[in-house]
Order: C-alpha cells, then sequence, then structure tokens
C-alpha cells in the first residue's frame, strides 16, 4: 500500500503501546492510510473510568472484554472471580492500565478493539 500525505480531516485516536506488534502494526496502518492519529500511551496517561465506559460501550463490549487476562494484576487481585461488576472492573484498569487489552482505534467510522491487527481497516477512511 502507498502511503498517502498525512492529513487532519480524518480524526482518529489509537490507545497505543509503542513495544507491542499488534499496537505498531495498527498505528503504521493508520499511517498509510493518511491519516495521524492522536496516540494516547494509556500506561503512561490512562483513560478514565468515565473514558473505559465509552469505549467500552462503543464498541458494544463488557468491562471484562477490555481485559487483559495473562498481565500479573489480574492473577493478583482475581479479577477472573465473577463477583467483581463492571464498575470495579473499570476500576481495575484505571488502577492498572496494562490489564487494558490493545490496541483500541477510535475513528468516524466507530471504534474497534483491533485484535487482530487487521481489524483497523474496518474503520479508516474509505
Amino acid at each position: 500500500m502507498t502511503a498517502r500525505p498525512p492529513t487532519t480531516v480524518y480524526p482518529m485516536t489509537i490507545y497505543h503501546k509503542p513495544n507491542c506488534s499488534t499496537s505498531r502494526n495498527v498505528l503504521s496502518l493508520i499511517r498509510e492510510s493518511g491519516v495521524e492519529p492522536e496516540i494516547v500511551l494509556y500506561l503512561e496517561t490512562p483513560p478514565s473510568k468515565k473514558k473505559l465506559r465509552e469505549l467500552s460501550k462503543a464498541m458494544g463490549m463488557g468491562a471484562r472484554d477490555l481485559l487483559r487476562t495473562k498481565e500479573a494484576p489480574y492473577e493478583e487481585l482475581n479479577i477472573a472471580d465473577p463477583k467483581w461488576t463492571d464498575d470495579q472492573i473499570f476500576d481495575f484498569i484505571v488502577e492498572h492500565p496494562i490489564l487494558l487489552q490493545r490496541p483500541i482505534v477510535v475513528s468516524p467510522r466507530g471504534t474497534l478493539m483491533c485484535r487482530p491487527w487487521e481489524r483497523v481497516r474496518e474503520i479508516l477512511p474509505a
């Protein structure tokens, strides 16, 4: 794919972890489409509880769907226990942002958890 010149007329945001290959692949595809997205380094600047609710709703996912189950806090805090409410799970993610599944991309065409990374094509500019 030939990269288009960067544009700002198509606002996109990626919740990004630079050392994650999936996240890097998604960012590369976005840039190849001619868009320079807003990059949220969510480990440094975690999304608020309100933002997590908005993202999960926009993706049609529950709070548990946003969790990375292989991370240490997941086991240490026993988050697999069904007693935890969505509200409590969002609190865990805010407190331990490593628990947030990634990358999440927001665009005018929708909000997606881009796993596999090719899914981002669904919301790139036409």
